[in-house]
């Protein structure tokens, strides 16, 4: 995983020290060969883990952070988030869009309702 993601995709971290091995696709959702794809996996700082994996943010194919609208707009600056500008993170890869577009599809939250 470290050779396709070897930093925070928002933060720039590259200290592993740092950085959670976060699944794209919830290891309780996924088969054992999904578990160890590499291309499920991100590796993020704490606070930006925390927030793709409860749905608060997640990524667009290209690279876009997508914002959920029930993410407190307080709190995303502050641990990482910028809300005053769109995010590019650079394209994933096919492999890992396969995951994102469940974790868009099942984790990222679209609303409170």
């Amino acid at each position: 995983m470290i050779a396709l993601e070897p930093r925070c995709r928002l933060t720039g971290v590259l200290n592993p020290t740092h950085l959670i091995a976060s699944h794209i696709k919830p290891w309780r959702e996924s088969s054992d060969e999904e578990r160890l794809a590499g291309a499920n996996g991100l590796l993020l700082t704490p606070t930006i883990d925390h927030l793709f994996d409860r749905g608060f943010i997640s990524f667009a194919d290209d690279g876009e952070v997508l914002v959920s609208p029930v993410a407190d707009p307080d709190s995303l600056p502050k641990m990482g988030v910028p809300l005053e500008r769109r995010l590019q993170t650079g394209s994933f890869n096919s492999d890992q869009r396969h995951f994102l577009e469940y974790h868009r599809k099942e984790i990222f939250l679209k609303s409170a309702v």
